[in-house]
């Protein structure tokens, strides 16, 4: 028995589960209020996509006639399917990898539409080890069967979604009702089966749904259903991504024929006073941020004068309970960068709360979870990591954040090293100057592996009208000094931004092409601008040229409908941006003209062919930064004292060698100059926490030889500094 039982609905991801939940539970666990979390997407999935399932999904009456021809054929090899499905869930978990022989023997998958692409993407393969190929194709086959469920059984099904789109701008909360008072899907037998079994095994007083997404709202609302139709007696709560963004205004009344209550932005105070309200049944309750039905009236109260907790003190997020070995990795496409979302699992962490930047006029920078920035010291987040790790026994870690900070990148990076922990990372960042080739190297010792960031229009006109902060010079700038770090990089692209032109998407297409062809680019994704009511553009429209079409709202309320002042139908130029991208991705195609990739005239593009080419030139590499930071990575060094005999010179110097993972890197030194330098690396080694300033290295220098500029821009010097020996940040 547990006071609070905590449920992501259907469906998130498949392989790592949601975070909401396990940073409640971590929370819960400082005020020592007892809970247990339940991911009901991996469960259901589980239970589908196996033989039992699949016998359901088969069994199911159906007019085999008038389905498509590859329905036909996934229903004529049904028993190939019955066969093999045990064998490739358990493979996909992690748990039988000698099955990618039999796999990518392709005799082994029954082989319906989804493998037509196989074709495409043959040449990828190369580039792919067995046992990523081998993920690849488990999942064509899982998509198949998919297809086949979509077609003939439930329209709504999706693995990462289901029914999105009763979510999504639903401002009127009929159409969701309306299919919640219908008879139970296909889907709703599997989800609310394994319910039941969690309410009768936890008997909770209170149940919270998080609910991330569109995609989510419609089970989450049937289970609450669920619960109020058997446990009359269980009060139940929505949190989640969902309510923060388009719930803020809701007023339907039979939204609370579910739900008891639904809470907004930072859950963690509105849940702690929900429990004395409900657990404790405390006298004259106080909420927070919350919204209930009073009197048959819908109200929202927040009368509470309990601050916010500050994120250190929430505690160190919980995945106990979750079925952490039984996530299973899928590779969609063959992108290494791209499977990072679908493949691994991952421990979620945030290294600060909302966004330091907090300007992107796309972008709800009026709501909490953006607008109040508040970063966590590195120290207490790589304390967070070495817990996860003794509790998880995973060493990857996905850091959720808006835009994770710079600095405090280079804080925890250091920290990492510090303690010498072996851990792999990535986040999401903001393509600005201060990402040097040096902090890059610096995080990629540490075990950053990806980036992901929003180089949105890759236009200097719009990104200013965006407010992004960065040009398409310094994108280039920046991508290329992770790309050359080791560290992969995934842009977000936008299109469609009110006042953008024709022209202007054909030349931001050529800038990503260039982007990707000169290979600081990765991977990226094409989406459409949608306006937001909480961004400045869905609060100022008339700013921005657009007009919003006005709805009233009863329940959700977040994208907006709006007609462009341009015009234009930006529809039409979805399938060749993302066509186009898809090939530049795999490395191919470059040399087409931007019109192949188009079945309707395009103007030719203006930007120059050269441009990101120019970009990259190098910059003056020889400026002092006083105020940078030093760190010396290594003080494995051997020095050697030689005497020097030549016509116009002789006498002593130092060879220093210095052995690096990967290489040797020796230099020539004046021997007083190398014994100060040797001094230096060793005061000043990694474990150390301090790390001095350029300023009070030369001030140090200065005390015993002159001109520290011009032994730091030595040669010897800049070759330490190539290799990564030493740092400046």
């Amino acid at each position: 028995m547990k006071d609070l039982l905590l449920i992501t609905p259907p469906f998130t991801q498949l392989n790592t589960p949601y975070p909401a939940t396990a940073y409640i539970k971590g929370f819960l666990n400082t005020k020592n209020i007892s809970s247990y979390q339940v991911d009901l997407g991996i469960d259901v999935i589980l239970e589908l996509f196996s033989r039992g399932g699949l016998e359901k999904v088969f069994g199911k009456e159906i007019t085999i006639q008038n389905t498509s021809e590859n329905s036909q054929r996934i229903f004529a090899l049904r028993e190939e399917y019955l066969k093999t499905i045990d064998q490739v869930i358990p493979f996909l978990q992690g748990k039988t990898p000698t099955l990618a022989r039999q796999i990518c023997s392709m005799n082994f998958l029954p082989e319906a539409s989804r493998f037509n692409q196989l074709d495409d993407m043959e040449f990828a393969f190369g580039n792919m080890g067995l046992q990523d190929k081998a993920k690849h194709l488990a999942t064509l086959y899982l998509e198949d069967v998919s297809d086949y469920i979509v077609e003939n059984i439930d329209p709504d099904f999706g693995f990462s979604r289901y029914a999105e789109r009763l979510g999504k701008s639903a401002n009127s909360f009929d159409e969701l009702y309306s299919k919640l008072s219908g008879e139970q899907t296909f889907i709703d037998d599997f989800t609310l089966k394994i319910l039941q079994e969690k309410i009768e095994t936890v008997q909770p007083k209170l149940v919270c749904f998080s609910v991330p997404f569109p995609g989510n709202l419609y089970a989450g609302f049937k289970c609450a259903q669920f619960i109020k139709n058997n446990y009359p007696h269980i009060k139940i709560a929505m949190g989640g991504g969902f309510p923060n963004t388009e719930l803020r205004e809701v007023k339907d009344k039979r939204v609370f024929e579910f739900f008891d209550f639904i809470t907004l932005d930072d859950g963690e105070v509105p849940l702690e006073l929900l429990c004395e309200n409900v657990v404790y049944s405390k006298d004259n309750p106080e909420y927070k941020r919350t919204f209930l039905l009073e009197n048959q009236d819908v109200v929202y109260k927040n009368n509470s004068k309990k601050h916010d907790y500050k994120q250190a003190d929430i505690g160190t997020p919980d995945y106990t309970d979750l079925k952490l070995d039984q996530y299973i990795s899928v590779i969609e496409i063959a992108n290494p960068m791209h499977s990072l979302w679908s493949d691994g699992r991952w421990n979620k962490l945030t290294m600060a709360h909302g966004c330091y930047w907090g300007k992107c006029t796309f972008c709800d920078i009026s709501l909490d979870y953006i607008k109040i920035y508040e970063p966590i010291s590195a120290k207490i987040l790589v304390d967070r990591i070495e817990e996860l790790i003794r509790t998880t026994g995973e060493t990857g870690f996905h850091f959720v954040d808006e835009a994770a900070p710079p600095a405090l990148m280079r804080e925890v990076a250091l920290e990492i090293l510090r303690r010498n922990l072996v851990v792999t990372w990535w986040t999401n960042i903001r393509f600005e100057k201060s990402f040097t080739r040096d902090l890059c190297y610096l995080l990629k010792l540490s075990g950053c592996v990806a980036v992901s960031g929003g180089l949105e229009v890759a236009s200097d006109r719009l990104l200013k009208l965006i407010d992004k902060g960065v040009s398409v010079e310094q994108v280039a700038k920046v991508t290329r000094n992770f790309t050359e770090a080791g560290i992969m990089v995934h842009a977000y692209l936008m299109y469609g931004y009110p006042t953008q032109t024709v022209q202007e998407t054909v030349d931001s297409l050529e800038m990503v092409r260039q982007m990707f062809e000169m290979g600081i680019l990765q991977s990226g994704f094409w989406h459409q601008f949608a306006m937001t009511a909480h961004s400045p553009v869905g609060m100022s429209p008339d700013d921005f040229g657009v007009v919003p079409v006005k709805q009233e709202i009863e329940f959700a309320n977040n994208d907006i409908d709006f007609k462009d002042k341009t015009g234009i139908d930006h529809n039409k130029f979805s399938f060749g941006l993302k066509k186009s991208l898809f090939n530049y991705m795999h490395g191919v195609n470059f040399e087409l003209p931007l019109q192949e990739w188009f079945d309707f005239k395009i103007p030719r593009t203006t930007t120059h062919p050269d441009y990101i080419h120019d970009c990259l030139l190098e910059e003056n590499q020889f400026s002092f930064k006083a105020n940078s930071k030093v760190v010396f990575l290594t003080k494995n060094v051997i020095a050697e004292n030689r005497v020097k005999n030549k016509k116009k010179y002789s006498g002593t110097y130092t060879l220093l060698t210095f052995h690096l993972k990967t290489n040797i890197v020796k230099v020539e030194m004046e021997q007083e100059k190398a014994e100060w330098l040797v001094g230096i690396l060793e005061e000043h080694s990694i474990e150390n926490s301090k790390k001095p300033t350029a300023q009070q290295l030369k001030n140090q220098f200065e005390e015993n030889f002159e001109d520290f500029e011009l032994f730091w821009f030595s040669k010897p010097m800049q070759q330490l500094k190539e290799n990564g020996v030493i740092l400046s940040l």
